[in-house]
């Protein structure tokens, strides 16, 4: 993996661990700044396939249950409807985050985030 791409992966792992952290201590405003931060880098056209599979596993990390409905979930459906899914709980998060709710919009994008998890 090229400097660039490393350099992504650990910004994006600080920002995700960074976003956890103030939504535990309800800072919902800098954890969904944070993760929209993500978001951007992620759809960057730098990064690589390989950079969002550990992504991915970062996620499988912070989100580890063993009872998760959205994990059952998940096995059961589609990779166009889990798409969809994901489109969908991500338009939420603007939504709310244009109405000020920060805190909705940080519920709706990890919620997101967990359909992405492997």
């Amino acid at each position: 993996m090229g400097d660039l791409n490393e350099l992504a992966l650990k910004n994006i792992i600080k920002l995700t661990r960074s976003s956890e952290t103030n939504f535990k201590q309800g800072n919902f405003k800098k954890a969904i700044l944070d993760k929209r931060e993500v978001k951007s880098i992620l759809q960057s056209k730098s990064i690589d396939a390989e950079v969002i599979e550990r992504f991915k596993e970062e996620l499988s990390e912070i989100y580890p249950s063993k009872f998760d409905l959205i994990n059952d979930h998940k096995l059961r459906i589609n990779e166009r409807k889990k798409n969809e899914i994901i489109k969908m709980l991500e338009m939420k998060s603007d939504e709310k985050f244009k109405k000020g709710d920060y805190k909705g919009a940080i519920k709706a994008l990890r919620r997101s985030e967990k359909y992405l998890s492997k």
